[in-house]
């Protein structure tokens, strides 16, 4: 049975291995920087106490975990680091019927304020503002004051929705690298690739990179070989290096010489 609570991630960014979930765990306190291992971690809130996985991650402020029966959830890490308390529960039962009487005496400090400053500032006020010579002359100032709130507004740019299933795609070889294996004695090799685009539905997908398979090492591939290949796309940082995407099981690959 689901759990009617749950915030389902749209897509995430999982751990390839341990150390580095014991790594992101540090970074956002729920492990001591000392932790060679990770620990069991429970969800509380919502009537249940459950022991959960944390699975990866959305972006540095959002945590995936994950059931026993499978669900995927959003949550805080500042959040679940607070559950991990025994006295959590009544921490947020005393918190809940503390707000009220705590609101309502903000209230009344803040209209004690604002009834005294406009007593005993009116004078001042009066003095220190010029009597403007037309009425055009008051509407200016407000103008020139709102104009920077408008130049820091700042939208963001929308997250590539990447399809499920095999897509044609092309990509120009711009690096090999390794990256460490803490399941094996030597490091994986990896390709990564840079003007990544799908051809059909047309996008453009910018870095991504790929494992550095048989099938690929047949092709002695060279930076500034362009491929074109079928395959799928996710959204999977390589490690330690700033590559959001991975490209699984490229296939039909035909190869550009560069020049």
């Amino acid at each position: 049975m689901g759990h009617p609570f749950i915030i389902e991630p749209i897509s995430y960014i999982g751990f390839e291995n341990e150390a580095e979930q014991i790594e992101k765990c540090k970074e956002w306190g729920l492990l001591s920087e000392k932790a060679a291992k990770t620990k069991v971690f429970f969800y509380k809130g919502n009537g249940v106490n459950l022991e959960c996985t944390i699975i990866g991650y959305v972006d540095k402020m959002t945590a995936v975990i994950s059931f026993e029966n499978e669900q995927k959830h959003c949550i805080h890490p500042s959040y679940l680091k607070e559950m991990q308390a025994s006295s959590y529960g009544q921490k947020t039962s005393n918190t809940v019927e503390e707000i009220a009487p705590v609101q309502e005496i903000e209230a009344d400090k803040i209209d004690v304020l604002l009834d005294t400053s406009q007593n005993n500032d009116a004078a001042a006020i009066s003095e220190t503002i010029p009597a403007p010579d037309s009425v055009e002359e008051v509407h200016k100032e407000p103008k020139a004051a709102a104009a920077p709130k408008e130049k820091t507004k700042k939208e963001k740019a929308p997250k590539l929705q990447l399809p499920e299933d095999k897509i044609k795609m092309v990509a120009t070889v711009k690096e090999f690298t390794t990256v460490p294996n803490n399941f094996s004695d030597t490091d994986d090799e990896v390709v990564i690739y840079n003007a990544v685009a799908i051809q059909d539905p047309a996008m453009e997908i910018g870095d991504a990179w790929s494992s550095h398979s048989a099938t690929l090492k047949k092709l002695e591939l060279e930076i500034g070989d362009i491929l074109h290949f079928e395959g799928k796309i996710v959204a999977k940082k390589l490690t330690k290096h700033p590559v959001p995407y991975k490209i699984n099981n490229p296939a039909k690959i035909q190869k550009e010489k560069s020049e």
